[in-house]
């Protein structure tokens, strides 16, 4: 089977195929192997994330996928054509963790700046920035200066330019990290949102609760090796433990319940309680309800 295609028979939005990086460290002949023959896919319509902690090799595969960085062995595509193919560049936006912008610019003109970079001109130009500012909620600071922008509207303007030119693949660097959890929620929202308009969505993070909540597959990462890769819901499913909730249950049906449990032979009941939500989750509710959040 061509490994550069799904079970659709597409071709796969990225294609990372027995990846090795060796960076040399000065005259000594010593050398460090940052990623070491790792595969994976990335299929066109979803989001997948690759997880990992500090210096497992997560940006370095990223920047060999942008075509930033050669690869010492394998190799790497995006869309079929090789990363440091120019057409192959031309199809991804990226945002990077720490996006550089110039403060003194507007919303609106940082997008239109970055938008004639890309060749955009007249009405086409003013047509996408007023098109990017309204998906990432930024239409009322759109003449304010980014210098007076917090650190989650600047990650929102940076996934802004990062869709100028409309490109098939977004990657981004740890797109929540430094945020407030309402501007990490936000960013969030966003990334189902290229989803359902069929952008395909790279991200890397160490942030493994936030990548939980909007990856369809998932990369673990270690020490430069793809530890675990697949679904999101088969990699976080314990096969051995089957949870029941119920809502309104009496006194005398839960202790029927524990005594079905008890009568059989190898089960055992593992935890009992109310479902908890997140500390996150429950900020969020607080902070956009304005009161405390009612069960």
């Amino acid at each position: 089977m061509n490994p550069e295609a799904n079970t659709a028979g597409e071709v796969s939005a990225v294609e990372v195929s027995h990846l090795t990086k060796v960076f040399s460290l000065g005259l000594k002949r010593e050398y460090v192997v940052a990623v070491d023959n790792l595969s994976f896919h990335v299929k066109a319509g979803e989001v997948y994330g690759l997880i990992g902690p500090n210096g497992s090799g997560k940006s370095t595969t990223m920047k060999v996928v942008l075509g930033l960085m050669a690869p010492s062995k394998g190799s790497a595509k995006v869309f079929g054509l090789d990363s440091g193919d120019i057409r192959a560049r031309n199809e991804i936006g990226f945002l990077p963790e720490n996006p550089y912008f110039y403060k003194h610019l507007s919303g609106a003109e940082t997008l239109r700046f970055y938008g004639k970079l890309c060749g955009m001109k007249g009405r086409d130009l003013e047509r996408r920035v007023d098109e990017l500012l309204k998906l990432v909620d930024l239409e009322g600071a759109a003449t304010r200066r980014l210098g007076g922008y917090s650190k989650g509207m600047l990650q929102r303007i940076g996934l802004a330019q990062a869709l100028v030119q409309n490109p098939r693949l977004v990657i981004l660097d740890e797109p929540t990290a430094g945020v407030d959890p309402i501007g990490s929620r936000q960013i969030r929202d966003l990334i189902m949102r290229l989803r359902d308009e069929g952008y395909t969505v790279f991200l890397c993070s160490h942030l493994l609760e936030q990548v939980q909540e909007v990856c369809d597959r998932v990369g673990i990462l270690f020490r430069g090796r793809m530890r675990r890769e697949g679904a999101l819901e088969e990699l976080i499913s314990v096969d051995s433990q089957t949870s029941i909730t119920l809502e309104g249950a009496s006194p005398e049906l839960l202790g029927k319940i524990r005594e079905l449990v008890q009568r059989d032979e190898g089960t055992s009941l593992v935890a009992e309680g109310h479902p908890r939500t997140s500390l996150e989750h429950l900020f969020v509710r607080i902070a956009e309800r304005g009161e405390d959040p009612q069960p």
